[in-house]
């Protein structure tokens, strides 16, 4: 059951080109389209807050250049913010390439490939910034990010970051109606091969294999903080998942909440469950939810919040009993949660991502982080 789960959620794939939301193949491989590249994005007097150049006409694969006033050896920026919890990027800027553009306000979608420092693993990294990061009033102002994480194999691809499933074109129609921060979104591959049989590797540094937890939690970030502005404490950090990807995304959040904040997970595993963790029984313990959410209990915190989803056809319909066992055993003290049900709603993408506005999950988690701080 849960082998054939996480592969229902491949419903997401992304596809530049895909139309109607029809059940795309497993791997369908993205097909660019020639799309113009803004030259200056945004700029106040004497500071490029971001500046986008490409190396010819801006088409899909080009490099991209983030002209940015990034962090000294000594913490300060070529513009210092006045926001104490901003930080500047660190650097070194990585290299770039235009993956795609959003359609509906013409921002683009990034990639690059991350050699992971900690983990020793490389895979690729689709990144976004929402529109309001190129205002010049948060110019100097870090942005709250959001890793989002795919279900399915997760590797090579990670389908949040194509067009159509629209995740991109939300956070920036909810950011701009105020339902939602303007989060920044870092996209990484979940696993380091594709699910083969079943395989995969929860997110998780299992013994002798990839450490695919470090990747998501370290590493990842680490990216992001070099390459964009963000904010210093935990409240600028969450999660968003969807299966595989949504067990994952709380794992991370329970497992260090003192760096990440919040997770909206759509149709998770509530438990560890790889074959790979055979013979492993302490660290598959160390990273199983039930657990760690009563050791966070116990110790009284911090405090983090859990949005749950769950559609009502398909696996869902198996998926949440174990949800809602785990909110009412453990959704208690510092740990907050939230659940909501989309009506007709399947085991996929394309249920959770409109689902986040329907169900007030973008909306709670908003209103709980940290967003930018606009210039005096």
């Amino acid at each position: 059951m849960k082998h054939g789960k996480r592969r229902e959620a491949q419903h997401g794939h992304a596809r530049v080109q895909g139309h109607a939301p029809d059940r795309p193949p497993r791997w369908r491989r993205w097909v660019g389209v020639a799309v113009p590249l803004t030259v200056v994005v945004g700029m106040t007097i004497g500071f490029v807050t971001h500046l986008y150049r490409s190396d010819d006409s801006g088409d899909v694969g080009d490099t991209v250049h983030l002209d940015e006033p990034r962090t000294t050896a000594q913490g300060n920026a070529g513009e210092a913010s006045s926001d104490p919890l901003t930080l500047m990027p660190t650097g070194p800027a990585p290299e770039l390439k235009v993956s795609g553009t959003i359609p509906e306000d013409g921002s683009k979608v990034m990639v690059t490939t991350l050699a992971g420092k900690k983990s020793h693993f490389t895979g690729k990294v689709w990144l976004w910034v929402p529109p309001q990061y190129h205002d010049p009033k948060y110019a100097h102002s870090g942005f709250p990010v959001m890793i989002a994480l795919p279900g399915g194999p997760g590797f090579n691809e990670n389908y949040w970051s194509g067009s159509n499933l629209k995740l991109e074109a939300d956070i920036s129609k909810w950011s701009k109606e105020g339902a939602s921060l303007p989060f920044i979104l870092a996209m990484p591959v979940l696993n380091p091969a594709s699910d083969k049989d079943g395989l995969y590797w929860d997110g998780s540094d299992i013994p002798g294999q990839p450490k695919m937890g470090t990747w998501l939690t370290e590493d990842v970030p680490d990216l992001v903080r070099a390459t964009f502005r963000t904010i210093k404490s935990r409240d600028g950090w969450a999660f968003m998942g969807s299966s595989s990807g949504g067990f994952a995304g709380l794992k991370a959040v329970l497992k260090d909440p003192d760096r990440f904040r919040a997770v909206i997970a759509g149709g998770p595993d509530i438990v560890p469950d790889s074959r790979l963790w055979n013979g492993h029984p302490e660290e598959k313990a160390e990273n199983s939810p039930p657990e760690l959410a009563q050791k966070l209990i116990d110790r009284g915190g911090p405090e983090v919040d859990l949005a749950f989803q769950v559609g009502t056809k398909g696996s869902d319909v198996q998926n949440r009993p174990p949800i809602e066992k785990f909110i009412k055993d453990y959704g208690k003290g510092p740990v907050k949660t939230m659940f909501h049900v989309d009506e007709g709603g399947g085991h996929d993408a394309y249920t959770y991502a409109p689902g986040m506005y329907d169900g007030g999950l973008i909306q709670w988690i908003s209103k709980l982080m940290r967003g930018p701080v606009p210039s005096p």
